[in-house]
């Protein structure tokens, strides 16, 4: 039995956030649009989102905030639709929302809001949905000889039907939180029309440590400490978490997609703080290292490090005043510049983001289109462009989104 066939200006694969915001443009523009999902229920990396309440942007975004294999790429279409515009949005439809930190923008209420919103403007764009259908192939018209004037540029077969389209739009994420229908199908349509792809790796996600070398701090997790982590020139002070496999915290998070394995971590426990100088002040004082130090870290964190530390540097532990000045100067080193090294990461099950990806190189910086094959598109996660914790992949995902829908 053959499949009904079906004709649309634009075929977005992937109803995310990039998906739905490229479909809300083009249907804008007049352009018949259809958004199709292998998933059963929508945008559910949006619906987790910021513990359910969605970091949708960062009011501070910049070309900064990003990582990839082309720094200057994301800065065309972050010009063209910014924060600002995207709040817009969200205010024109009544919802609510607010900032938690250093621009990062939640909903008051339900990250389902987001959703809502967007499924709103599709509908009034005129998009149809295609969602719980499953792509079997892709086929490029131009290359078929057997096919006299052809009218498409792409084939694209479903379960349920068979699309023909000029303009093809791979919106399909990453790697990450597969649980919720993560694939790998952008980087294969990506290898099919010939698309380079950056190698990948779980970003902006939690960091494992060895059970010998973390044996110790498995007793503290759940403590939490400000402190500055650094690795390969980037650096980020916020909070760690302790967990009981290794560490955690947007600090973590963030410095993880800077992390490759083999490499050490430097984390200054005490970055308000010179230590040498607090030694100083107690100079002449009775009080164990443990204890003052408590003065300024949670008291079990202090325990376990100290005792690590000391062993780790053969000194006794002893009152602050028996202390020599080298000894003193060494454990101060270890406060601002404690060197661990991570045994890997929990994954992508567990990671925010997929760092790499398509490669920018092969797209055009203003309208996310292949600069080898007309009419094919990637926005969003499955680009070589990722965001630093706190509402910037989002925005990522907007601004490219919006950026081809205007061209498609």
């Amino acid at each position: 039995m053959s499949l009904p066939k079906l004709y649309k200006d634009v075929v977005i694969v992937g109803a995310g956030a990039a998906g739905m915001m490229c479909a809300i443009e083009a249907g804008k523009r007049g352009r018949s649009v259809v958004l199709v999902d292998h998933a059963c229920k929508l945008a559910e990396k949006i619906r987790i989102s910021g513990g359910g309440r969605c970091n949708f942007t960062n009011r501070y975004a910049t070309a900064e905030n990003f990582i990839s294999g082309n720094p200057h790429f994301c800065r065309s279409a972050l010009a063209r639709f910014s924060p600002q515009d995207f709040i817009a949005l969200v205010e024109k439809h009544g919802i609510r929302y607010h900032e938690k930190k250093l621009g990062q923008l939640f909903c008051n209420d339900s990250s389902q809001q987001i959703i809502d919103m967007l499924h709103s403007e599709c509908t009034t764009a005129g998009v149809d949905w295609q969602i719980n259908s499953k792509i079997r192939a892709v086929e490029y018209l131009l290359n078929d000889k057997e096919i006299p004037d052809v009218k498409s540029n792409f084939r694209v077969i479903t379960e349920r039907n068979t699309l023909e389209t000029k303009s093809l739009v791979i919106a399909s994420g990453g790697l990450s939180i597969p649980q919720i229908g993560a694939s790998a199908f952008g980087y294969q349509i990506a290898n099919q029309f010939g698309v380079r792809v950056t190698s990948l790796r779980p970003g902006l996600v939690s960091l494992t440590f060895t059970a010998d070398e973390f044996a110790g701090f498995k007793e503290i997790s759940g403590t939490s400490i400000d402190a500055e982590v650094s690795c390969n020139g980037a650096s980020f002070r916020e909070n760690v978490l302790f967990t009981h496999r290794g560490l955690s915290g947007p600090a973590i998070l963030q410095i993880s997609s800077y992390w490759k394995p083999g490499e050490s971590l430097h984390i200054n426990l005490l970055p308000q703080l010179n230590v040498q100088n607090v030694f100083l002040s107690y100079r002449k004082s009775t009080m164990l290292l443990p204890n003052l130090l408590a003065n300024y870290l949670p008291k079990r964190f202090v325990q376990t490090w100290c005792a690590i530390t000391l062993t780790q540097l053969a000194i006794a532990a002893k009152p602050i005043c028996r202390y020599c000045e080298n000894e003193l100067q060494l454990i101060a080193d270890k406060l601002h510049n404690w060197q661990i090294i991570p045994s890997g990461t929990t994954g992508y099950k567990k990671a925010e983001v997929t760092l790499g990806g398509v490669d920018t190189h092969d797209l055009s910086s203003k309208t996310m289109e292949s600069v080898h094959t007309k009419g094919l598109f990637f926005i969003g996660e499955v680009v070589d462009v990722t965001g630093h914790l706190g509402g910037f992949n989002f925005q990522w995902a907007w601004s490219s989104g919006y950026a081809a829908g205007q061209v498609v």
